[in-house]
């Protein structure tokens, strides 16, 4: 693998390059190269895989106050699912790293949902015994929590049921969303909506769909009733 190609794409450079070349072997690379010393990256999966849940849960904890126990396990478990890790890992390209077997390779291993998940856990775990935790959390902080911040986890709470549940506490509160905008070509296309309570705009969202639009709308509403 081109290590430091992607040292230079992520912005970090490794002080042990054989954590990181490890973090991108899969098992099936290894059983083909037994003559030779390699480690796959199983158990830095395994490591990855508590830092991240770690971070996850303490990025949770501190941006959302107001969230109970319960919806921020769920919020998690959206996160750390294996299509949410997959996506991290195509985000970054990790793909092209991966050092396969070549059976696995002509059976579209490098493409695997799983694999893919398995190798953005490897990495963190690398990375996390590389440079320590606190150089863990920045990665994060670059390539995950924005996607959480700007609501891409938002299908996992239903955050208008939350926005009706808060006005039904008032009388006479009526709820509305209405798609004012649509961005974008018909295989691509992105939705603008805006959530009225009696009348008011209370809040706007933009999603892939009507209902992801909608649900950020309500998210919207809720932390500004919040603030």
């Amino acid at each position: 693998m081109n290590s430091k190609q992607l040292e230079e794409k992520l912005h970090i450079k490794f002080n042990n390059h054989k954590l990181l070349e490890q973090a991108f072997t899969h098992s099936s690379y290894v059983n083909e190269h037994q003559g030779k010393v390699f480690s796959d990256n199983e158990r830095l999966e395994f490591l990855g895989d508590a830092v991240l849940e770690l971070g996850v849960s303490q990025y949770l904890y501190r941006n959302n106050e107001k969230m109970p126990e319960g919806e921020m396990t769920k919020l998690r478990a959206a996160i750390v699912c294996e299509p949410s890790l997959e996506n991290f890992s195509r985000d970054l390209g990790f793909g092209e790293y991966i050092l396969l077997g070549r059976g696995e390779e002509q059976t579209g291993g490098r493409d695997r949902p799983a694999l893919l998940a398995d190798v953005f856990e490897s990495f963190l775990g690398a990375l996390y015994l590389d440079q320590g935790y606190d150089q863990a959390i920045s990665f994060l902080n670059e390539f995950v929590f924005p996607k959480i911040s700007t609501g891409a986890f938002s299908h996992a709470m239903d955050y208008k049921s939350q926005l009706q549940e808060l006005v039904q506490q008032y009388k006479n509160q009526n709820i509305e969303y209405k798609i004012v905008d649509e961005k974008g070509p018909s295989h691509s296309k992105e939705f603008v909506t805006e959530v009225y309570v009696k009348d008011q705009k209370a809040g706007s969202g933009v999603g892939r769909t009507k209902k992801e639009a909608e649900q950020r709308a309500a998210k919207h509403a809720l932390d500004t009733f919040n603030d």
